[in-house]
C-alpha cells in the first residue's frame, strides 16, 4: 500500500488494514483473525457480517437512501422511532434521529433548554454534569464533559458544566464506603443546584455507567433514585447518556433499568446501528414535546442526515435481529460469565486492582499496589501496552485511561458482541490473561513492579 491520505489516531503509527469480519471476529488482508473482545468502541453489538441487516440494507437502497427531514418522513424512519418508544421505559415517546453520540446529548441538551425557553423561563440555561465523564466530542457535548483529557486541549471554548464528583466507589472521592455514605456522591448534586441556583439550570446529564473516562465504573444501588428525586425536586431535567449503555449493552434494553427510573431525555448512539450505519438519537418525553408543540411547535436542531431512510431502515434491521435472537438476555448470561472470568483474573494478578460492569459492559483497572491502589503514572502507558499486547495476541479492547483528574488511571473496557458464545468467551479470557502476564513481566523487568511467585 502506498502513501497514506488518512488522518488516523496516531499520526506515526502503522495501522493494520482490515479486510473483512464475520460474527465476532475481524480479519486484516495478512489474514490474521482478531476476537473484538471491545465492539470496536462499544458499538458492533451484534457482530459482523450479519446476514439480514445486509439484506435490509440493500433493500432500502433500491427503494431510497435519502430525503431531507424537512421535506419527507419515511416508513423506515417511523418505523424505527416507533419501535424505539416500545423499548424505551415511562413516556420517552418522541425520537430525534441524528447522526453520532456527540449529536444525540447535544440535541438532548437544546432540547432541554429549549423546553424552558418555551414556558418563558429564560435563565434555565445551565447543564450540570460530572467529572469523570464523557459525553461527546463536539463542543456543547464536550462542554458537559468530564474527561479531563480530552476537555485540556480546549478549556477556553468550552462551558464550565462539570459540577459533582463522580459515583466512583472504588475510589470513593469522599473516603467513605457504601451504604454507609448515604450516598453522597448523589447528594452533591443538591449542593451544585444550591450554589449556581436552580433558575439557572436546565438539566443534569449523566451515563448510567461511566464508560469511555473510567473503564465501566457502576454506581451502588438508589444512586439515580436519588438523583431522579433531587432533580425532580428542584424542577431540573434528567438526561441519561445511553450512548454507550443502550441498547442491550448492559443487560436490560438500557442502563438506566438497572435502577428504576425515568429520565426526561436520553441519548442513544453506536450500539443502535451496531456499526452497521451511522445513526443516533435523542429522545424525549411526552411532557416535554407536548410544551414545544403547544409553543413555537419546532425544535431547534437538526442535520443534515437526520433520519435518513437508508440508516434507518438498518437500524431497525439491527433492533429486530435483537429481538429474534433474545440478545439483550444473551447479553446479560454472558455478561455474568465475563465478569466472573475478570474477577478469576483479579485474584491471579495483584496489578488488576478492580473489575466492574454490568452484562457486557466489563472495565478492567490496573494498579501498581493493590493493598494501597497506588496507581502507575500515565507516562508509563500501561493502559497502552495491554491493549497492543492484547491486539498483537489477537484481542481488541477499549482504551479508558486517565479518569483520575487526568493525571493517572489505567482502565480497559472489555466488551465483546452479544452474539458471543461460551467458547469465545473464554477465549478472550485466555488471550486476555496471557496479555496481562506479558504486561507484568515488562514492568518487573522495568523495576515497575516487585516480582511475585504467581506470575511464571
Amino acid at each position: 500500500m502506498g502513501k497514506s491520505h488518512v488522518i488516523k489516531p496516531l499520526l506515526n503509527k502503522e495501522y493494520p488494514t482490515v479486510s473483512y469480519g464475520r460474527g465476532v471476529y475481524l480479519y486484516d488482508i495478512e489474514g490474521k483473525a482478531y476476537l473484538d473482545g471491545c465492539s470496536g468502541a462499544v458499538t458492533a453489538n451484534i457482530g459482523h457480517g450479519v446476514q439480514s441487516v445486509i439484506d435490509a440494507m440493500n433493500e432500502q437502497a433500491k427503494k431510497v437512501s435519502f430525503t431531507y427531514r424537512s421535506q419527507f418522513t419515511s416508513e423506515a424512519a417511523e418505523a424505527l422511532a416507533a419501535k424505539l418508544a416500545s423499548w424505551t421505559p415511562g413516556d420517552l415517546d418522541y425520537v430525534f434521529f441524528v447522526n453520532s453520540g456527540s449529536e444525540a446529548t447535544e440535541t438532548a441538551m437544546k432540547i432541554a433548554i429549549q423546553y424552558w425557553q418555551e414556558q418563558g423561563r429564560i435563565n434555565k440555561n445551565k447543564i450540570l454534569s460530572r467529572w469523570m465523564s464523557y459525553h461527546g466530542i463536539t463542543l456543547g457535548a464536550l462542554s458537559m464533559s468530564g474527561h479531563i483529557l480530552r476537555r485540556k486541549r480546549f478549556i477556553p471554548l468550552l462551558e464550565e458544566y462539570p459540577s459533582i464528583e463522580p459515583p466512583y466507589c472504588y475510589r470513593c472521592p469522599f473516603n467513605s464506603t457504601y451504604p454507609s455514605c448515604d450516598l453522597l456522591c448523589a447528594n452533591q448534586l443538591e449542593q451544585a443546584i444550591h450554589r449556581i441556583g436552580a433558575d439557572n439550570i436546565a438539566a443534569f446529564i449523566a451515563e448510567p455507567i461511566i464508560g469511555a473516562s473510567a473503564g465501566a465504573v457502576t454506581p451502588p444501588p438508589y444512586y439515580y433514585q436519588r438523583i431522579k428525586e433531587i432533580c425532580e425536586r428542584h424542577d431540573i431535567l434528567f438526561i441519561a447518556d445511553e450512548v454507550m449503555t443502550g441498547n442491550g449493552r448492559t443487560g436490560k434494553p438500557f442502563g438506566i433499568n438497572h435502577w428504576d427510573v425515568v429520565p426526561d431525555l436520553m441519548a442513544l448512539g453506536k450500539g443502535m446501528g451496531a456499526g452497521y450505519t451511522p445513526m443516533a438519537a435523542a429522545i424525549a418525553s411526552k411532557r416535554i414535546i407536548d410544551v414545544i408543540a403547544a409553543g413555537s411547535q419546532s425544535i431547534m436542531s437538526g442535520h443534515t442526515f437526520s433520519a435518513n431512510p437508508q440508516s434507518a431502515a438498518v437500524s431497525l434491521a439491527v433492533m429486530q435481529y435483537m429481538e429474534d435472537n433474545q440478545l439483550i438476555a444473551k447479553s446479560e448470561e454472558r455478561g455474568l460469565q465475563l465478569l466472573s472470568g475478570l474477577q478469576t483474573l483479579m485474584q491471579k494478578y495483584e496489578i488488576i486492582g478492580d473489575v466492574r460492569g454490568k452484562g457486557l459492559l466489563c472495565g478492567i483497572e490496573f494498579v501498581k499496589n493493590r493493598t494501597t491502589k497506588e496507581t502507575f503514572p500515565l507516562s508509563l502507558g500501561v493502559t497502552e501496552r495491554v491493549i497492543a499486547k492484547a491486539m498483537n495476541n489477537g484481542l481488541l479492547i477499549y482504551n479508558a485511561s486517565g479518569g483520575i483528574d487526568g493525571q493517572a488511571g489505567d482502565s480497559v473496557i472489555v466488551a465483546p458482541p452479544f452474539t458471543i458464545s461460551e467458547e469465545e468467551v473464554n477465549e478472550l479470557l485466555f488471550i486476555l490473561d496471557q496479555s496481562i502476564r506479558e504486561l507484568i513481566l515488562d514492568l518487573e523487568k522495568e523495576g515497575q513492579l516487585v516480582p511475585k511467585e504467581s506470575v511464571q
